[in-house]
């Protein structure tokens, strides 16, 4: 049950990076390749099945976050409900809260409303702010694979509304979206969840699905890690300072976005 306890009135979407180790990638080896490599690697590995991180990776910035900011601010939830969350996002950002507890509670937060009211606010905040920070070299990998058949998997610990929205353009059914997500009944959101997918949890929620070992997987954060290290070809995309130092002792090479340069990498809603 959502509950008040605080005043703060949050403001505008706005784009957030979570929290993540600090890594100094300063004396690291770093194995980085440009588009053409990083297309030619893939191609090369011929995967049947390809499974993408999103936020940070398909496109910049946290769409989770972001969504909820946006949604508080259309009125969706309650005072008391943004109250709730906003005290427990700046526990989390103070290390009071863990990862896996605040992507549940981001979903969570809509407990009571229409199934339908959420799948049309998603719609609305995707069209007016994600799809303009896709990635170019992404999307037109993500159509090269599309193209070649592969079975092509979401995996993200952004609620599963705005996910299944934001990988749609790409043929991505919502049948292989697996992201954050509570049980729907009679068509009204409540709060339990059924699947939180982060850090280990997301090659645990790849092995519920009998996918124990992707052929390729593509991810940007250290919370990312645990899945492609199940791949037969890892992929680190736009990674952050903690998954660049993982992936250099992997020996994995990695590629960043041109519109990725020089903004440090977004951790969430992975």
């Amino acid at each position: 049950m959502l509950f008040q306890v605080g005043s703060v009135i949050l403001s505008r979407p706005r784009t957030h990076v979570r929290k993540e180790p600090t890594v100094s990638t300063a004396n690291l080896e770093l194995p980085r390749i440009s588009a053409a490599q990083l297309e030619q690697a893939v191609l090369a590995a011929n995967p049947r099945t390809a499974v993408f991180d999103c936020d940070g990776t398909i496109w910049s910035g946290d769409s989770g976050h972001g969504f909820m900011d946006w949604s508080i601010e259309q009125g969706l939830v309650s005072r008391s409900a943004s109250d709730w969350i906003d005290n427990r996002y700046r526990a989390y950002l103070a290390g009071n809260v863990s990862e896996l507890a605040i992507c549940g509670e981001m979903v969570q937060l809509y407990e009571g409303l229409r199934e339908q009211e959420m799948r049309t606010a998603a719609a609305e905040y995707v069209d007016s702010f994600v799809r303009q920070r896709i990635f170019p070299e992404i999307q037109r990998l993500l159509d090269l694979l599309h193209a070649r058949g592969a079975e092509i998997w979401a995996v993200s610990s952004t609620n599963k509304w705005v996910v299944a929205e934001g990988v749609r353009t790409f043929g991505i059914p919502e049948r292989r979206v697996l992201a954050a997500e509570v049980r729907v009944v009679d068509g009204l959101v409540t709060n339990q969840l059924t699947d939180v997918p982060t850090d280990e949890g997301k090659a645990a929620s790849l092995v519920r699905v009998g996918l124990p070992r992707p052929d390729a997987v593509f991810g940007n954060s250290i919370h990312d890690f645990a899945m492609l290290e199940i791949a037969a070809n890892a992929f680190p995309i736009n990674p952050s300072p903690a998954l660049i130092e993982a992936a250099t002792r992997k020996g994995w090479n990695w590629f960043r976005p041109a519109a990725a340069e020089g903004v440090h990498a977004g951790v969430a809603g992975e």
